[in-house]
């Protein structure tokens, strides 16, 4: 993984001019889609409608926490030290991983509105987690890391693996191999 580059300029006017592409704006709008469509889900009662939106929930999940894994945690922890708010954010991943992978395998039995749901409910923790003000987020605006430049890294990440989602089942085999990591 290549190194995320520094801020030149540490100033608060500096960031203010921030683009709204930065790595904690793309991170933040793929929470927002996910929750979007975790209720979505709690809404509906067609079981297709319950089946696409679970698979677009597990998909965007697994490319996020991918994204997030290979290149902002790792910058984020070069640029803070901030051990314990990193290895709580990657057993988080860790959890949620493990029942991704259970929903994908059981399909819509009589459990998959619970696993969802209590998918849905770690994810909220774990942005909660994130998000607040002296969270993983929070700590990577204060610090010097390039928030741009990392942002453009993740930017083409998802897109490089959801190209490979999209061409079949090398992006589901990159995804397990991550997974025994």
């Amino acid at each position: 993984m290549a190194k995320a580059k520094r801020k030149s300029n540490g100033s608060s006017k500096h960031r203010a001019k921030r683009s709204t592409r930065d790595a904690i704006s793309l991170l933040k709008a793929d929470h927002r889609e996910v929750e979007g469509w975790f209720e979505q889900f709690e809404k509906t009662r067609s079981q297709e409608r319950k089946v696409e939106l679970a698979d677009k929930i597990c998909t965007a999940l697994k490319v996020h926490t991918r994204i997030e894994e290979e290149i902002f945690y790792p910058a984020f922890l070069e640029a803070t030290d901030a051990t314990s708010v990193h290895h709580e954010a990657e057993v988080e991943h860790e959890g949620a991983k493990k029942l991704i992978a259970t929903i994908e395998a059981a399909g819509p039995d009589d459990y998959y509105d619970a696993r969802i749901h209590v998918l849905s409910e770690m994810i909220k923790h774990h942005v909660k987690e994130e998000e607040k003000t002296d969270g993983m987020f929070a700590k990577a605006r204060a610090s010097d890391l390039d928030l741009k430049a990392v942002g453009e890294q993740l930017q083409a990440r998802k897109k490089q693996l959801m190209g490979e989602r999209s061409s079949g089942t090398s992006f589901l085999e990159s995804l397990s191999t991550a997974a025994t990591r």
